[in-house]
């Protein structure tokens, strides 16, 4: 199953639009590629750590709203157990 979007932001704020049905991974390696093209040769640290971050956020908020705000229900959506949903949303502050 792939996800699908419209519309993407670049790591500048601009809002950017994509081919309607391109998958989530093909907005990623977009995003991925400004992103290297934007360091100007520059190595990147601790890159896997911050692409995981920037995507589990926002997918907690998002499944949040989606199941208004019930944690069992997001932890069914998200397939993952109570607890481990429990413990990234208070790593992001999202209790």
């Amino acid at each position: 199953m792939s996800i699908h979007f419209q519309n993407t932001e670049s790591m500048t704020g601009v809002v950017e639009h994509e081919e309607k049905n391109a998958p989530l991974s093909e907005h990623i390696k977009s995003m991925l590629e400004g992103y290297f093209n934007d360091l100007d040769g520059h190595p990147p640290a601790d890159l896997y750590q911050m692409v995981l971050q920037e995507i589990e956020q926002p997918l907690l908020e998002s499944v949040l709203h989606y199941t208004r705000g019930n944690q069992s229900k997001a932890a069914l959506v998200l397939g993952l157990n109570r607890g481990t949903l429990r413990k990234k949303l208070k790593q992001y502050d999202l209790n």
